[in-house]
């Protein structure tokens, strides 16, 4: 078999900085869940484009007269988000389904219940936390018309995405069960690979 080569992120091949992670759905992942790993990917890509335009909302919500504080954190979530949210919950489900492995699908629930609150709470909008949602867009009308439509763009975007993490969620708990898998089962791989480590 040929050297697998890290092709994930793609980078340009003059920088110095190599990709991480292999990333070949047609290869490892089985091929009835396929389906079901490509759309969560695209999930992750739609939620990172959400905290992209989150930014640019932020922006508009800052030149309509808001706070600076929402535009900062809302490139912090931007620069931190997106890259943990691969590694942190994607990750997890894509080695879950290529392997089988229940300590990788209990990681990814607990992971992703997590990313599921997160986005709830994008999606409600609070002010000063960075992220256009409905409380702080529909406030903003009465303020600035033309700067609360852009972050009202944003806050459809959240409410998608957070429904769309729930959905995914419960697919995933319900293939998951139907295959046997259990707590149970999760601790044992994960005492089999603590024993298998040398002392």
């Amino acid at each position: 078999m040929a050297e697998r080569v890290n092709n994930f992120p793609p980078i340009p091949k003059f920088m110095r900085i190599k990709p991480c992670f292999y990333h070949n759905i047609e290869e490892e992942i089985p091929a009835p869940h396929q389906q079901l790993v490509r759309r969560v990917y695209t999930l992750w890509m739609m939620y990172s484009g959400t905290l992209c335009l989150n930014v640019i909302s932020c922006i508009a919500w800052w030149a309509g007269g808001g706070n600076a504080t929402n535009f900062g954190f809302s490139l912090l979530w931007l620069i931190l988000f997106s890259p943990c949210s691969y590694t942190c919950w994607y990750r997890p489900l894509y080695k879950a389904f290529r392997a089988d492995s229940s300590f990788n699908f209990m990681a990814f629930f607990f992971i992703f219940f997590l990313q599921c609150v997160l986005a709830l709470i994008q999606t409600l909008g609070i002010s000063g936390w960075g992220t256009c949602g409905w409380i702080a867009t529909v406030m903003f009308f009465s303020q600035n018309v033309g700067s609360a439509i852009v972050m009202l763009v944003t806050t459809l975007l959240f409410t998608a995405v957070t429904a769309l993490m729930a959905l995914v969620l419960i697919k995933v708990h319900r293939l998951y069960r139907g295959g046997g898998g259990s707590m149970q089962r999760a601790q044992e791989e994960w005492s089999t690979v603590i024993q298998s480590k040398p002392v």
